[in-house]
């Protein structure tokens, strides 16, 4: 039950403060690391566009906006270097967005500063009361949690 010193809005303030914490940390490391154009929206896109490349509808579908929407961000990554766009091998009428080897270290890097911004949780917190909070949040988390759908769904 929620009291007067913990009213129930402030955990999901506290969830999306601990969210941006490590976004904005991961943002700035990844900036330190060469790649300043990289934005919180641009890391649900490329893991959306995936290894094996995607359609505008098909990215459109999976972030959970437009195809007009997603058209503009993958305008954007492909002006900065971090998608391309090629004929479909198996079928000349489409498009595909691909990631370029830059899309790939993009990604890396991130998979890396991850885990040292995990570590510096584990530090502040303790291993075991990180592992807990995962678990717990594990716990409440719809079973299929990483979804891409999140600008659509924050813009929605």
């Amino acid at each position: 039950m929620a009291t007067p010193d913990r009213p129930g809005f402030v955990l999901p303030l506290l969830l999306l403060a601990g969210f941006r914490t490590l976004i904005d940390d991961l943002h700035a490391e990844l900036a330190h690391q060469g790649h300043p154009e990289l934005r919180p929206v641009h890391g649900f896109v490329l893991q959306a566009v995936g290894v094996a490349g995607t359609t505008a509808g098909e990215l459109g579908q999976r972030l959970g906006v437009s195809k007009q929407a997603a058209g503009k961000t993958v305008d954007r990554l492909v002006a900065v270097g971090y998608l391309e766009r090629a004929d479909d091998p198996t079928d000349a009428r489409r498009k595909l967005i691909r990631l370029t080897e830059r899309g790939l270290d993009g990604l890396r890097r991130s998979a890396v500063v991850f885990d040292q911004l995990r570590d510096r949780w584990v530090a502040t917190l303790g291993a075991d009361r990180v592992a807990e909070l995962e678990d717990d949040l594990s716990t409440i988390a719809q079973p299929n949690f990483f979804r891409l759908d999140v600008p659509g769904w924050f813009g929605g």
